[in-house]
Formats: structure tokens, C-alpha cells, sequence
């Protein structure tokens, strides 16, 4: 795993980061790159290798996909339908509604918006726990932001924004002595909902598909996380007056940059087509020329553009993953009754897959 020396049991805005807490926001300014299924797939992953950790998802994202996939889609009304439907709501919903009504406070008690996936999906390592997405995100948001321009106290912004770090750290205090390792599924907006998301992350995993408009989108996580955009110096202006500058003046800690994965891949005769190899090459080209500039806001101390990950497609194996609520490691080769179908994984493109979001895991 890996860890930064600089939130080891250090103390920001009154909470606390051990060495053994590493929370992961997955996030890119853009929709439609396999954002949620590559969060569900590795969380899966790490629970499965690291039985003895807790892993927790966290979805902040009013689609809830990630938590449909978790408590299996193929049962979703039933599975997802009753955990919202609850006397406590079950959800990050659930929770951001009770902190709207203590908003200065953490909570004594988060069991309640804990959701238990293998209750519902038993393909789901035991060690994985959900706090559930919500559409009620989209409803209280406008109520959350309100909620931290309040003049008083001074800090209301600061300690609004920390809501989920503080579910983290008490997700933290619930594992003990066990390892803890939160993984964070975001909206590719830049939503109140989505700060808070990502003030709560140690590290950003950026998952792109190679195209211009996921070039954009990358330039845009630089300007609202970082307030800079190299490219373009007549918007920095703009980028410096909202959450960049807002968490600078108030000692909010920025989490660093910390995978940048090409998911869905098209290959041809084994090798990225040529096509997504030249926008890659684009990208790549960006986010060193960030990286050369603001070294700090990279986890990493190489050039980026050589750890760049490649998550090859595989259409067939991931719709079935996706649409059943299976994990990668789970499935095997072979044809599959699907949704009134008979449909034929293949070994070789599955092992490459399984083979790369491997590679992915080790990293983290």
C-alpha cells in the first residue's frame, strides 16, 4: 500500500490520519469512461487480496451505480430500494441528512449507514462494507452548500467540507486494530457533494478513456483541484477563486495525484489501436508538463506518463460483471446464461484483464 509520509498521524482541522488509513477517490470531470464499474472491480480486488483488511466504498454519486453493482443490479429495486427505504436511511444520503441537522458536530454513531453487500450479493469478499449512493444528494446539496457559506462559525466551510472525512475516520475507529482502506466513488461534476468527496481523499485515481474530451476533462481536475491550468493562464483566474484557493486559506489538505488509467482500451493485434495512442500521447504530454511544474501534487516521484496504467476492453466480461454483480476475480471462462442469452467469455481477453487490474491493485 501506498502511504505519504506527510498524513501520518497528522492532525488537519481536527482530524486524525494514521498510517494505516488511505482513502481513494476515483474521479474525472467526465462521465461514461467506467468510472463506477473500475471502483467496484477494484474494491472487489482488494478485498479479495487483502482479506484481513476492511475495505469501504463510499458512493458519492446520486446514480448510485457502484452500490447497485455491489448489491447485485439484477436484484437492485429489492436490494438497493430497501436500504433507502429504511426507518435510518442506509446511505451517504442518510448520513449527510443527519449531519445537515448537527451540521458542527461528527456523529457518535455511523453503524446505521453501513450496508453489508454479501448480505445482499454473495459473490462479495466478507471484508468489503458499502456506504450507499443516493439520489437525495441531488436533493440536499443546495441545503449543504448553503449550509457551509454560514458566517458563523468562522469555519463553517472548512467543517462542512470535512463531513465525509469525518465518516471516514470513524469508519477508521470501527476497524480497530485491522487495516482500513475507503475507496470513494464520485459524479464527474464538481458538485458540493463531489468536494466533499475528494477532500476526504488521500490520493485521486483518474480513470480516462482516450479521447479529446477526457483531455479536457483532466485539464479541468487540474484547475479545480489545484487552481492551475497551464495551457490556458487566462483561466487560472477563474480556477483560483473556488475550492482551490477556498481550501488554501483554510487549511484544507489537497489530496495528491495518484493513478492516471486508461480504461476500455481498444487494442488491435495485441498493441493499443493507433488511433488511441495518439490522443494517449496527448494526454500524456499534459499531465507530465503538470507534473514538471507541481511536482507536490503527484504521489509519485516518476514522470507520470511512464506509470500510466492500461485497462484493456473487454466488453462481453465486463457488461456480465456490471449488470450481475460479480466481481473480476469470481468469474471464469466459458459461456454464461445472460439475461435470456447464451453469451462466451473467452479465457484470453478475461486473463488479460484480470492480468491488468492486478497490476492496478498492487499499486494502491
Amino acid at each position: 500500500m501506498l502511504l505519504y509520509d506527510s498524513y501520518r498521524t497528522k492532525t488537519i482541522l481536527n482530524s486524525t490520519y494514521k498510517d494505516y488509513m488511505t482513502s481513494y477517490a476515483f474521479w474525472n470531470n467526465k462521465g461514461g469512461i467506467g468510472k463506477s464499474f473500475l471502483c467496484f472491480v477494484t474494491s472487489c480486488e482488494y478485498a479479495h487480496q487483502h482479506p484481513d483488511t476492511d475495505v469501504y466504498v463510499i458512493d458519492l454519486c446520486p446514480q448510485a451505480n457502484v452500490s447497485e453493482t455491489l448489491l447485485s443490479i439484477s436484484d437492485t429495486e429489492s436490494a438497493l430500494g430497501k436500504v433507502l427505504k429504511e426507518p435510518i436511511r442506509r446511505s451517504i444520503g442518510g448520513y449527510l441528512e443527519a449531519r445537515l441537522n448537527n451540521p458542527f458536530k461528527p456523529l457518535d454513531d455511523i453503524e446505521d449507514f453501513i450496508c453489508y453487500p454479501k448480505d445482499y450479493n454473495s459473490n462479495i469478499p466478507e471484508n468489503l462494507y458499502l456506504v450507499c449512493g443516493d439520489n437525495l444528494l441531488e436533493i440536499i446539496s443546495e441545503a449543504i452548500r448553503q449550509t457551509s457559506q454560514l458566517a458563523i462559525p468562522v469555519k463553517a466551510w472548512s467543517m462542512v467540507l470535512n463531513w465525509v472525512t469525518d465518516l471516514t475516520n470513524s469508519l477508521q475507529k470501527r476497524s480497530g486494530d485491522r487495516e482500513a482502506v475507503i475507496m470513494i466513488d464520485c459524479n464527474p461534476s464538481f458538485a458540493i457533494y463531489t468536494q466533499l468527496a475528494i477532500t476526504a481523499a488521500h490520493a485521486m485515481i483518474i480513470p480516462f478513456t482516450p479521447d479529446e474530451s477526457s483531455h479536457r476533462a483532466i485539464k479541468n481536475v487540474m484547475a479545480l483541484l489545484y487552481g492551475v491550468d497551464l495551457e490556458d493562464p487566462k483561466l487560472n483566474s477563474y480556477a483560483k477563486i473556488n475550492y482551490h484557493s477556498r481550501a488554501m486559506e483554510e487549511g484544507i489538505r489537497l489530496p495528491k495525484l495518484h493513478s492516471f488509467v486508461s480504461n476500455r482500451v481498444t487494442m488491435y493485434e495485441g498493441k493499443e489501436s493507433k488511433a488511441f495512442k495518439a490522443i494517449s500521447k496527448v494526454i500524456k504530454k499534459t499531465v507530465d508538463t503538470f507534473y514538471t511544474h507541481y511536482r507536490n501534487h503527484f504521489s509519485t516521484r516518476a514522470v507520470p506518463s511512464k506509470e500510466f496504467l492500461f485497462i484493456p476492453d473487454y466488453h462481453s466480461a465486463c457488461v456480465y460483471s456490471a449488470t450481475v454483480g460479480i466481481p473480476l476475480h469470481v468469474i471464469k471462462p466459458g459461456p454464461k446464461d445472460f439475461r435470456g442469452e447464451r453469451i462466451q467469455i473467452n479465457k484470453t481477453p478475461l486473463d488479460k484483464y484480470k492480468s491488468s487490474l492486478r497490476k492496478f491493485v498492487a499499486r494502491l
